[in-house]
């Protein structure tokens, strides 16, 4: 069963998680959440990754948690399962997730989690907390409401509606809808848009944008960011480059 267990690729500054059990609608099981804990770890302490992408094998993108799994020991419950989408949604790169097919329960957190949220016509979510007699944990709730705003929060937790595609998007869920044979090539182009960006404003926006939307702001961080920003060689390089009219080399310095 190990052997179908999220993997992580590297191929410069960019990264993609792989959810690899598509006979089980790729459902994250405990060792499943290790995995993704342990990956995006080892992302955050590679400096030179700017991206990291979240995709799927087969049919559905995630099914979410193995229901199985809840009522049993702590650390296979619901909170463990929040942390780890904790730990996604501050990843220190910038993320993508690479919706190919339907998103349910704990998934569409997972997806949430993730600043960008490219999907495709046959995609669909639902949330069945409710259903199901699961409450749901703070950081999810947190980012329905500052992502989707609290009406559309409380209609997919309360009712557990199923969306489409369209809808998803129209509530903020998607960032990007694309035909299904255009999603592997979107997501490219947007990862290497991404990548080629300032590391130290792209991370920093990254990371303070998602604070103002949760209301934490730290003004002295934000405030640092603004001057490293300023005195780094990368906006001497992106003001050479504008004035030159090439591309900029930026090594986040």
């Amino acid at each position: 069963m190990n052997d179908n267990l999220p993997s992580l690729s590297v191929e410069g500054r960019i990264a993609t998680i792989t959810l690899r059990r598509p006979k089980v609608a790729n459902r994250l099981s405990p060792a499943d959440l290790d995995a993704l804990r342990d990956h995006v770890a080892a992302v955050n302490g590679r400096p030179e990754v700017l991206v990291l992408r979240f995709a799927a094998e087969g049919k559905y993108f995630c099914s979410g948690y193995d229901i199985g799994s809840l009522g049993g020991k702590a650390e296979e419950g619901a909170a463990n399962f929040g942390d780890v989408m904790d730990a996604i949604a501050v990843a220190r790169p910038v993320t993508i997730a690479a919706i190919q097919g339907g998103v349910y329960g704990g998934a569409t957190d997972l997806c949430l989690a993730c600043d960008f949220r490219v999907g495709v016509p046959d995609c669909d979510m639902f949330m069945p907390a409710a259903r199901l007699g699961l409450h749901f944990y703070r950081g999810g709730m947190e980012r329905y409401v500052s992502r989707l705003g609290l009406n559309a929060a409380k209609r997919l937790f309360l009712t557990a509606d199923r969306i489409s595609a369209e809808e998803m998007l129209r509530v903020g869920f998607l960032t990007e809808l694309v035909a299904a044979e255009a999603l592997t090539s979107r997501v490219e182009a947007l990862s290497a848009q991404l990548a080629s960006m300032a590391p130290i404003a792209l991370l920093g926006m990254k990371r303070h944008l998602n604070d103002i939307a949760c209301g934490r702001l730290d003004i002295d961080a934000l405030q640092e960011d603004i001057r490293h920003s300023e005195s780094s060689e990368d906006l001497r390089e992106g003001a050479a480059a504008w004035r030159e009219k090439r591309i900029p080399a930026f090594h986040g310095r």
